[in-house]
């Protein structure tokens, strides 16, 4: 993930938004440290919920309810890539979003998560090549979206966000810049939104970044792991593949993905799930833009959404949502973001409903 200073001066320019794990932590002369972060309230009111509660919503996911989603605040300081090297991140989060992203095995209590919190060492190799090695609590190198809801084009996460990727990893991973048009990195972690293992085996994650010319990206990353507590044997495989080209003023992301995991399936057979998404962020002005996405998930044996975030235990199902959302800067380092969403599922999983629509509106401070 790029810095955190330069995704707040992307967002404030409604600039491209960098892939999840596209640019390693790095700088040509490296920089002191600095303070950064971000803070976004919501409201939220859909059309149907179960007990006060959205179903399959991640953030926004408490009906009629305002929210302190998340403070979000970045010490960092950035490895040099021109020489030996070294730099931190550390990104303690507080907020009601916290609550649902912490990895087991730290607890800093409801509301409140080291989001990341890592070291990197830097490898120069070439004038324009360098390896870096990195060690601690990472965010995922998987999907389009980002924790940090103010580089996203939509307020809300989607989907396979929320269903089909790992948060967070912690373990160590090797990084390779190859030029400007090709990067990979290798990670081995204790598993899937864990900081302690629950069993005797690690998960590996691979990805390849390349940009064929300035406009475009494509990040490939390939997945396995036994994520089942105190099982070793019934691994979780897959792959991820994200897009984008910008075209004037207007980026285009997609992201497509595919799993399997033994023994994981709502009748205890083994499991597997697909999905593709596409995102549009449209600049209207220097102070609008406009920002949608549409998903569509088949969870086809019910490993991924079955009873979780409200649904109800099920056997399978598929899931799409429609989401537009309009961003508004006309206040220094301010976003407000009213949104629009509209899920369906191919069950009666919204409070006896097969769909459900929803009003949502974010108002973020960057500093």
């Amino acid at each position: 993930m790029s810095s955190l200073v330069r995704s707040v001066a992307a967002s404030c320019l409604f600039a491209p938004l960098s892939l999840a794990g596209q640019s390693p932590d790095s700088s040509a002369h490296g920089a002191s440290t600095t303070i950064s972060g971000y803070l976004t309230t919501s409201y939220t009111a859909a059309t149907r919920n179960v007990g006060g509660v959205i179903v399959g919503r991640l953030y926004g996911r408490n009906q009629d309810q305002f929210m302190v989603n998340v403070a979000d605040i970045v010490f960092e300081r950035v490895a040099a890539t021109d020489r030996w090297d070294a730099g931190v991140h550390l990104e303690p989060t507080f907020g009601t979003d916290a609550a649902v992203v912490k990895s087991a095995g730290l607890d800093l209590g409801a509301d409140a998560d080291i989001w990341q919190a890592y070291v990197t060492l830097n490898l120069p190799y070439s004038k324009r090549s360098y390896f870096q090695v990195k060690a601690g609590k990472m965010a995922t190198l998987m999907g389009v979206e980002a924790f940090q809801d103010v580089q996203n084009p939509t307020l809300e996460v989607g989907n396979q966000d929320i269903f089909l990727e790992p948060f967070t990893e912690t373990g160590a991973e090797l990084d390779g810049k190859f030029g400007a048009k090709l990067d990979a990195e290798l990670r081995i972690s204790n598993g899937w939104d864990l900081v302690v293992d629950d069993n005797r085996a690690k998960s590996f994650t691979l990805r390849l970044g390349i940009a064929p010319d300035a406009a475009t990206t494509i990040a490939l990353t390939g997945y396995t792991g036994p994520e089942q507590a105190g099982n070793t044997d019934h691994a979780r495989r897959g792959a991820d593949l994200v897009a984008s080209r910008q075209f004037g003023s207007v980026t285009a992301w997609l992201q497509l993905d595919y799993g399997q995991e033994a023994d994981a399936a709502a009748t205890g057979d083994n499991a597997r799930w697909s999905a593709i998404g596409a995102w549009l962020r449209a600049n209207l002005s220097p102070k609008s833009a406009l920002g949608f996405r549409a998903d569509y998930l088949d969870d086809r044996d019910g490993a991924r959404t079955s009873g979780v975030l409200g649904f109800p235990v099920n056997r399978g199902q598929t899931l799409t949502s429609l989401t537009g959302t309009l961003t508004l800067k006309y206040w220094p380092r301010a976003l407000v973001r009213p949104e629009v969403r509209y899920d369906r599922s191919t069950l009666p999983v919204f409070d006896g409903h097969t769909d459900q629509l929803s009003l949502a509106v974010g108002f973020s401070v960057l500093f």
